[in-house]
């Protein structure tokens, strides 16, 4: 596929649809040298954005926790999604909101005089992680550990707190891995890089605590949908030396969807009933 600052469509930029190649922003951009930036990775089923409203309410959110205000409504960001996926084209879709401290008057830590700025793109984008959504994909266990609280504004989607994410998935695919587990900082287990991770024993779900980490929306999703299953939901701390107990284990996260894990370092799972029929499941319920 063509690099993504390579392609043809409309991308829209605060407030209107511009050409894609034109969606550029300067090289002093606060967000660029600062990270202060947050974003939403959303998808689009047959023309419409499953969950499209929750994402926006999260958008909005996670910049006042980095201490902005981004300067559309959610309605007017929800109009700006649909806008651009009128001009797509596109019936399934990846779609990319994201709002930054642009360029200003400030170029340091302190940035309240630059303006604050947004764009929203859709493209085609198949499974997250290859044919790995069927068979189980592979993961590796990173060396970076998701940071206390009390470092870092952990309940934002905020483009910062992706840098170890970036690495660990990195050091992840040169050992042939699709990813990487995470442990936080107190050594529970905590997520993949970009999605939430779930565990069957017994019949029974487990899934880590997220008080460190992003309470994934699709995460959400699943742990409705297991409970109107009937089946038991533990949301709660893991300790490394539990993988070696539990049966099935899969990753959710709007990118991933529901997605089978084989493998989490010297750990093996199957991709048993319980994972193929959420998986199942939830491809029905996003296209419903």
């Amino acid at each position: 596929m063509a690099a993504y600052d390579d392609r043809d469509g409309k991308i829209w930029m605060d407030g209107k649809l511009v050409d894609w190649r034109d969606a550029n922003v300067h090289i002093l951009t606060h967000a660029m040298h600062y990270a202060s930036s947050v974003f939403e990775g959303e998808r689009a089923y047959g023309g419409k954005i499953f969950k499209s409203l929750e994402h926006t309410e999260r958008l909005k959110a996670s910049a006042q926790m980095i201490d902005f205000e981004i300067p559309y409504s959610v309605e007017e960001i929800e109009a700006a999604k649909a806008e651009v996926m009128a001009a797509s084209g596109l019936s399934d879709a990846y779609v990319r909101a994201v709002a930054w401290r642009g360029a200003g008057e400030d170029m340091g830590v302190a940035s309240a005089k630059n303006p604050v700025r947004m764009a929203v793109a859709a493209w085609e984008w198949g499974a997250y992680y290859g044919d790995a959504k069927y068979k189980g994909a592979k993961l590796d266990i990173s060396k970076w550990k998701r940071p206390s609280p009390e470092t870092i504004p952990s309940h934002a989607k905020a483009a910062g707190l992706y840098m170890i994410c970036t690495m660990s998935k990195h050091a992840a695919e040169a050992k042939g891995c699709s990813d990487a587990m995470m442990f936080d900082y107190r050594g529970y287990v905590a997520e993949a890089t970009g999605a939430n991770i779930f565990f069957v024993k017994d019949g029974e779900v487990h899934t880590p605590l997220p008080d460190c980490f992003l309470n994934g929306i699709t995460r959400q999703t699943v742990i409705g949908m297991l409970k109107e299953r009937g089946v038991t939901v533990h949301e709660r701390h893991i300790m490394p030396d539990e993988l070696e107990g539990f049966e099935q284990c899969w990753l959710t996260g709007t990118a991933a969807e529901v997605t089978p894990v084989g493998e989490i370092g010297d750990y093996r799972f199957e991709v048993g009933a319980l994972t193929r029929e959420i998986a199942e499941s939830y491809e029905q319920l996003v296209r419903a």
